[in-house]
């Protein structure tokens, strides 16, 4: 039997994590987790945590946060866990930064804020589907 999957959010502005949790659970209702962490230490605490009895299927990262950049964490995330899809979400990422989540990170997306809502919806639905291969619904 496979592991539920969910989606995690990390940035460091509240207001972000509680719009993109509100934007991701009316889409995708029940068939998809979503958590939330506001520095990149607490999302290694999720990842952890939930490691025995879900499955990461997204990851959507803030680029500019305190302590641990988002491509540095999205490197990182991609030499443990290859599978997940990564979206980085950010106003003020530098071509740098993006350049190195997407060689070095397994970067999927870069979306600016404020993003396109429909659009973030649509990537993350085809990451799951891809990934997964399963058809969580969309409400």
């Amino acid at each position: 039997m496979k592991k539920p999957f969910y989606i995690l959010c990390v940035d460091d502005e509240k207001a972000i994590l509680d719009t993109l949790h509100r934007q991701i659970s009316r889409a995708f209702g029940n068939t998809v987790a979503v958590e939330i962490a506001e520095s990149v230490e607490e999302a290694w605490e999720i990842i952890e945590e939930y490691a025995d009895e879900y499955e990461l299927a997204v990851v959507v990262t803030d680029w500019l946060m305190p302590v641990t950049r988002g491509d540095k964490f999205l490197v990182e995330l991609h030499r443990r866990y290859p599978h997940v899809a990564k979206i980085m979400l950010s106003g003020q990422a530098d071509t740098k930064a993006i350049e190195n989540a997407r060689v070095n990170g397994g970067l999927n997306a870069y979306l600016s804020k404020p993003w396109n809502k429909n659009m973030l919806i649509d990537k993350i639905f085809g990451y799951i589907s891809l990934s997964l291969g399963e058809q969580p619904s969309v409400a």
